[in-house]
């Protein structure tokens, strides 16, 4: 069986980071902020909600246990079937079960992270079953044999014309770079998988534990498709995703599609309670819901790193950051991207694994006051930074021995001013060693995790001297 995707690292992805990324990452996620903040002017009471919302998501997270339990009553009391799945591994074969007993060839899948995250695509294609991503963006970076670079829009780094390209070799056929007749072309080719297809997949945006209700927030409809046409529906959902009732839900629905493409409310807002009724004319005959650990219990431990479950998936915080807005969301390795992949890969990986991430962030705090449930993602990434730099309860050291020396020096430079005086007088000849036309393009260690992946600017004055230097020449504060 094919292994989970492992995660790749910042370093490996932006060695090789197209240089059409930054452009069309930034013209899409500008266009997210701006509808964002116009639907966020016409709900005044928007500050409120987000408080509530925090409120209550830290309140599930200090019992999930209880509202777990509930759920699992209420959707088997429905008709549906609860797994738990411990890691990764059990989620894949309970699915691959599944899928053996009902004989199936085809599986179509809803926009799913909790599938990414446990690789489900490569374990079907192994055992012989085609999955296919429904979802637009989904499906195009499938074609390219990419994961996810945004958490909603998941090809938010292609333009129309690397589309339209990517039509026409893997689907051998002349796509223009038309969105309209791109969508038209999938539409096509989705609309008959959706009609053969033995079993539908999907995550879940929401489960209310109330009456064990799966809630799936889409603007394209395949969500529907998947989960109503085929007899056979699997949900993939970590039990982070639990809320404790109806009243909650109408609290998460108003911030959600503001927060995450600037919609008053997404097109479509399913909700799902077990499969359909001996006399029901739509939905699955069976329906069966894997509830996913694969860590999570471990986070909870931490009373800090745990709010990171407060996450309801929006992006928000990645379209305000101005790390992600410039390398992209591959850089970051895993299948979260952006301020919110920073504090969740380093806690379900490990820091061992990905000790860089919680450094890919200049601690500016627009995560934080654009997220709709207040996460303090600055915070985290500090506490994450010092467990990698010095350890905890958790986890030990990570920190390379030459980066723990450097930073040490660093300490000592800047509580000493001379040697931070010394330092400035130094450095540039140093750096003058490895300059090539005003730039620096290759750098010994720890500088090099820079220099593989784009030119430094060389160092040629403390901020100081620089500023003496102006203002004897007459020019004063920069405007």
């Amino acid at each position: 069986m094919s292994e989970t995707p492992s995660y790749i690292g910042f370093e490996a992805y932006t060695e090789h980071i197209p240089a059409s990324i930054p452009s069309a990452v930034q013209q899409a996620t500008s266009r997210f902020v701006g509808g964002r903040a116009a639907r966020v002017a016409e709900l005044p009471q928007f500050e409120q909600l987000r408080q509530i919302a925090s409120d209550i998501r830290l309140h599930t997270i200090e019992n999930m246990d209880v509202y777990l339990t509930r759920l699992e009553e209420k959707v088997t009391a429905a008709g549906g079937i609860v797994h738990w799945a411990a890691t990764a591994e059990d989620a894949r074969q309970i699915v691959l079960q599944i899928a053996k007993e009902h004989n199936v060839k085809l599986a179509v899948k809803a926009k799913s992270m909790a599938t990414e995250e446990i690789g489900l695509n490569h374990a079907l294609e192994a055992a012989g079953i085609e999955a296919l991503e429904t979802d637009l963006g989904e499906y195009i970076i499938q074609l390219a044999g990419t994961g996810p670079s945004h958490i909603i829009v998941p090809a938010v780094h292609l333009k129309k014309e690397e589309i339209a390209a990517l039509f026409s070799e893997k689907l051998h056929m002349d796509a223009p770079a038309d969105p309209v007749e791109l969508t038209r072309i999938a539409r096509e080719i989705l609309r008959e998988k959706f009609l053969n297809a033995q079993m539908g997949v999907s995550g879940a945006n929401f489960l209310v534990a109330e009456t064990g209700t799966m809630v799936m927030v889409t603007n394209e409809g395949n969500g529907r498709m998947c989960t109503t046409m085929p007899d056979l529906h699997v949900a993939v959902v970590g039990i982070d995703k639990v809320i404790p009732d109806w009243e909650s839900l109408t609290v998460f629905l108003k911030l959600l599609a503001r927060s995450a493409t600037g919609q008053k409310l997404s097109t479509y807002t399913q909700f799902i309670t077990g499969p359909r009724s001996e006399e029901g004319e739509f939905g699955p005959k069976e329906f069966h819901l894997v509830l996913l650990d694969n860590g999570r219990s471990d986070i909870l431990k931490d009373p800090i790193g745990r709010e990171v479950f407060k996450c309801i998936r929006c992006g928000a915080c990645a379209n305000v950051c101005p790390v992600y807005k410039n390398v992209g969301g591959f850089a970051y390795g895993w299948f979260i991207s952006g301020p919110i992949g920073a504090i969740f890969a380093p806690q379900m990986l490990g820091t061992p694994t990905a000790r860089e991430l919680p450094y890919a962030s200049t601690l500016c705090g627009a995560c934080a006051d654009a997220c709709p449930v207040k996460i303090p993602i600055p915070t985290i990434l500090r506490h994450l930074r010092r467990r990698v730099a010095q350890g905890d309860d958790f986890a030990a050291t990570t920190m390379p021995a030459p980066i723990g020396a450097m930073a040490g020096l660093a300490s000592l430079a800047l509580a000493q001013n001379w040697i931070y005086r010394f330092g400035t007088r130094l450095l540039p000849f140093f750096m003058s060693i490895f300059k090539r036309d005003g730039w620096i393009p290759w750098a010994p260690y720890p500088l090099s995790r820079w220099t593989v992946a784009r030119p430094l600017p060389p160092f040629t004055a403390s901020f100081r001297n620089w500023w003496n230097v102006r203002t004897a020449k007459g020019k004063g504060s920069p405007r």
